[in-house]
């Protein structure tokens, strides 16, 4: 079993390597976890809804070996396949993206011998699948216990959000604030039941 502490650490040193820093910290701190499997994730909101899926399911990705890396944009995922796959670290890479990326994914795998190794994409976004999966009157409604119902009746007033469907607006509401995705890709995830967790998201966890 991995130590939680060293694969906290070497996440926070895979980052630092992959923005130009030295590698040895997480070279080091890869072979004292150990760390089999790293997930690449485009940001923080995909982390905490893919750790927060994993406690509800009883499970310790950190324990298990299992790394998830927010790489702070998709098109970076070349960057972190090259540290940490076949060409560096070798580890089991994994990941989920928006469609939208799903070309910079298969491209920054593929370039780095780790064309065979899956990754899993939502239809529009993450926020998006949650939404769908929950429904509209459900996300409202968590929106309404989090304390942020003011907030998105100011949001819905501005003309911008005329014509938007309310899936749209709602998806769009919870990029309008820094920390907002963050804090409810955690809320949303934990609202689902048994039987409603988004297809991409549930096969990444099983996967892993």
């Amino acid at each position: 079993m991995a130590d939680v502490a060293d694969v906290d650490s070497f996440r926070e040193a895979v980052i630092d390597w992959a923005a130009g820093g030295p590698g040895d910290r997480a070279r080091e701190l890869a072979a004292r976890a150990p760390v089999r499997t790293a997930v690449l994730l485009e940001g923080l909101s995909d982390a905490a809804a893919v750790n927060a899926l994993a406690a509800c399911r009883s499970r310790n990705l950190a324990a298990e070996g299992v790394c998830v890396v927010p790489m702070g944009g998709a098109m970076s995922v070349g960057r972190f396949a090259e540290l940490l796959g076949p060409p560096g670290l070798g580890l089991r890479l994994t990941g989920l993206c928006d469609e939208a990326e799903r070309r910079f994914y298969a491209r920054g795998l593929e370039r780095n011998g780790a064309a065979g190794q899956p990754f899993f994409v939502c239809a529009a976004d993450l926020e998006d699948e949650l939404i769908r999966a929950l429904g509209v009157a459900r996300v409202e409604e968590l929106i309404r216990a989090e304390g942020d119902s003011r907030a998105l009746q100011t949001f819905l007033r501005q003309p911008a959000q005329r014509g938007r469907t309310p899936q749209q607006q709602l998806r769009r509401f919870l990029g309008t604030k820094k920390g907002r995705k963050i804090h409810y890709g955690r809320v949303l995830v934990e609202a689902l039941g048994p039987h409603t967790t988004p297809a991409p998201l549930d096969a990444l966890l099983t996967h892993l």
